[in-house]
């Protein structure tokens, strides 16, 4: 996985798909950029990962830990033209989380990491010049740079589905992979 910029900014999906994995930490250090989430993201995902975690899951734990080490950081817009951006990104994609991804993202020229179908498309729509990195691309990433066994990875798969409610759309170009992975782990090797 190259990311072309110096940051990536997650969305709330990512951060609950990584959360829910059981190995947030270890995800976040794979990743080959500095981490970044906006503060009304930080703000939304840690109420929903404070439930989670009275299900049995450190997530809110661990999200707080990753900004502690200095694994995430937690920005905020810092310009005119970001918050009217952002304004109008909310209009058109009715989420205050990835319309504050997308208009950090697009004045500082950071690479922007989410699944939400939605913001994908208006993404490559309307702002084409972002890069846009999934929850799989990550996971890959993560599983092949620490040589992951294939039972640890398949476990965190399954987490991710059950926790997170998260698969990989139809068209998904690692779809298979993530398909194999949760199988039969021979099948990583191709």
């Amino acid at each position: 996985m190259q990311i072309a910029q110096s940051h990536v900014l997650l969305d709330a999906c990512c951060i609950l798909n990584f959360s829910a994995s059981g190995h947030l930490l270890e995800i976040l250090q794979a990743i080959p950029a500095q981490v970044a989430v906006p503060q009304v993201v930080r703000e939304r995902e840690l109420k929903t990962l404070q439930r989670l975690e009275n299900e049995e899951n450190e997530g809110a734990t661990q999200f707080e830990a990753a900004i502690a080490q200095g694994l995430v950081i937690v920005v905020d817009f810092k310009s005119e033209s970001e918050e009217t951006s952002f304004v109008n990104y909310v209009f058109e994609l009715g989420d205050d989380g990835e319309s504050a991804c997308c208009a950090i993202a697009v004045h500082r020229g950071w690479a922007i990491a989410t699944d939400d179908k939605k913001a994908i498309s208006f993404i490559q729509r309307e702002i084409s010049q972002l890069q846009i990195i999934s929850t799989p691309e990550i996971i890959k990433h993560w599983s092949e740079k620490v040589a992951l066994d294939a039972s640890i990875l398949r476990d965190a798969l399954r987490a991710i589905r059950v926790k997170g409610r998260y698969l990989p759309r139809k068209n998904h170009p690692l779809l298979s992979w993530w398909q194999a992975a949760l199988t039969d782990p021979d099948a990583l090797e191709e």
